[in-house]
This record gives C-alpha cells, sequence and structure tokens, in this order.
C-alpha cells in the first residue's frame, strides 16, 4: 500500500526496522485483533496496538469507567468514569490515531456470542480477569484456529504465554486441564495488584501480538514467561502438548459443540464477567 505523508512520519521508526519495514507496516493496517478485557492488561494492549497502527481493533467489555479502576486502567480518565469501558476504548484510540478503527463490544463473552465475535478477528489477546472466560477464549481459538496471546496478573506476579495449536502448539488447558473451584483464586479485587505490573504483561502482549502478526521473531507459543516483579526477575517455562489435554489431547473430552452446529456450546465454561 502506498502511505501518505503524515503515516510515514508516523510510522516512521517502524519503517525504519528492517524487521518490520513498509511491508510489515501495511501488514498491521491490514490486521485485526480482538482484545478481551478493556482493564488492566486491555488498556496498555491496545493503546500499543493502536499507535503500532493495527487496523481494526476490537474490544470485549461489558464494564463501565470505575473510579478504582485508574489506578491501573490507563486506557480511561477521570473525566470518563461512568462511560463504558468500550466507549472510553474508542475514545482513547481515536485521540492517538485516525488510522485505526476501534469496534466496541459491550457484551460479555458467552458461549454463544464467542465464535463469531473471535472469528471475526484474525488473532485474539485475552486480558480477562476470570478462569470460565479464558477456558472458553482458549476452547473456541482452538476451534477457529485462531492464535491466542494470553496474559495474566495478580499483586507483584504475572505470566504471558501465546497459543498456537492449529501449529502444534499446546493449549490454555495443556498449562491448566480445568478451571479451579470457585473462589479457590482470588481476584484482584480480593488480593490486590500493583498498576505498573499490570502495565508490564500488557505491554509484553502488545509485542507479542505485533510479533504473531508480523510473523517475526520467536514465539512464545510453547513457553511461559513469568514476572516475579518484587524479586525483580522473570523466569521461563517450557510447555508441551498434554498427549492428556481434555481439548487438544488424543483422546479429547471437549468436543466442537458451538451454536452454529445446533448444539449446546463451544465448551463447558460460560463467562460471569470480563473487565
Amino acid at each position: 500500500m502506498d502511505f501518505n505523508e503524515n503515516q510515514i512520519n508516523r510510522y516512521a521508526r517502524h519503517i525504519l526496522l528492517p524487521e518490520v519495514g513498509g511491508t510489515g507496516q501495511a501488514k498491521l493496517l491490514r490486521s485485526s485483533v480482538l482484545v478481551v478485557g478493556a482493564g488492566g492488561l486491555g488498556s496498555p494492549l491496545v493503546l500499543y496496538l493502536a499507535a503500532a497502527g493495527v487496523g481494526r481493533i476490537g474490544v470485549v467489555d461489558a464494564d463501565v469507567v470505575d473510579l478504582s479502576n485508574l489506578q491501573r486502567q490507563i486506557l480511561h480518565t477521570t473525566d470518563r468514569l461512568g462511560l463504558s469501558k468500550v466507549e472510553s476504548a474508542r475514545a482513547a484510540v481515536a485521540a492517538i490515531n485516525p488510522d485505526v478503527v476501534l469496534e466496541p463490544h459491550a457484551v460479555r463473552l458467552t458461549a454463544e456470542n464467542a465464535e463469531d465475535l473471535i472469528g471475526a478477528y484474525d488473532l485474539v489477546a485475552d486480558g480477562s480477569d476470570n478462569f470460565a472466560t479464558r477456558f472458553l477464549i482458549n476452547d473456541c481459538c482452538h476451534f477457529l484456529g485462531k492464535t491466542l496471546v494470553s496474559a495474566a496478573v495478580l499483586r507483584f506476579d504475572g505470566q504471558i504465554s501465546t497459543f498456537r495449536t492449529h501449529a502444534g502448539g499446546p493449549c490454555y488447558r495443556c498449562l491448566y486441564p480445568e478451571p479451579p473451584p470457585a473462589d479457590a483464586v482470588p481476584t484482584c479485587a480480593q488480593a490486590g495488584v500493583l498498576g505498573s505490573v499490570v502495565g508490564v504483561l500488557g505491554s509484553l502482549q502488545a509485542t507479542e501480538v505485533l510479533k504473531e502478526l508480523l510473523g517475526i521473531g520467536r514465539s512464545m507459543a510453547g513457553r511461559l514467561l513469568i514476572l516475579d516483579a518484587l524479586g525483580g526477575g522473570f523466569r521461563e517455562v517450557r510447555l508441551k502438548p498434554d498427549p492428556h489435554c481434555p481439548l487438544c489431547g488424543e483422546a479429547p473430552r471437549i468436543l466442537d459443540l458451538s451454536p452454529h452446529h445446533h448444539q449446546p456450546s463451544v465448551s463447558p465454561c460460560e463467562a460471569e464477567h470480563v473487565g
């Protein structure tokens, strides 16, 4: 594609990179990403994807902006308290980059809408805050052959990985076969979180999304990166496909039961809350 003068100036630092260049920048402008959750992780993720020129960004979140969000959710501002988070995200993106279209989805992700939402984008980034949503996203990405970049944060700790079962990699269930019992793991609202730690993981997530869209570097597929912010260090754990995985193993117990096939659901997980 031909860049206008404003675009050449805007993306100059990308175009200078041999791994990106004009061809890569044009690819980003043609790409689409679905971000689930416009909260702590979704905030830096959406901002960096928009600044990078990812042409179409969908954001799924049913919440409104609350004062308690602003300690870490830098996508939102004090003057947008009470506004839908996805509309707040759209305003923020419009102020950053007019090349980018933000598509707001002010809904909870459920088994009934997950296939349509996820299927409409090239790649999915999970910034949700509960296990039901995480398993639902993973299962749907597996069935639709979509790459999933997933991050999670609690207190001073975080982790990130990429899941590409369509390329032979492990899925989220290879790491965690089933959701933990209800209330077994506290939420950030219950246990707290250092806002800047969420920013680190969201920024890493944006980097991995851009790498996947551009097809550059070493993918995080098959690797789990763990941050201990209090200790000031990262460690890496290798992940392999689990032959006993209930989703992608040799004898899967979770079948593709999407509503489009007139069956009950994509997976046994129902999302209760995203944000």
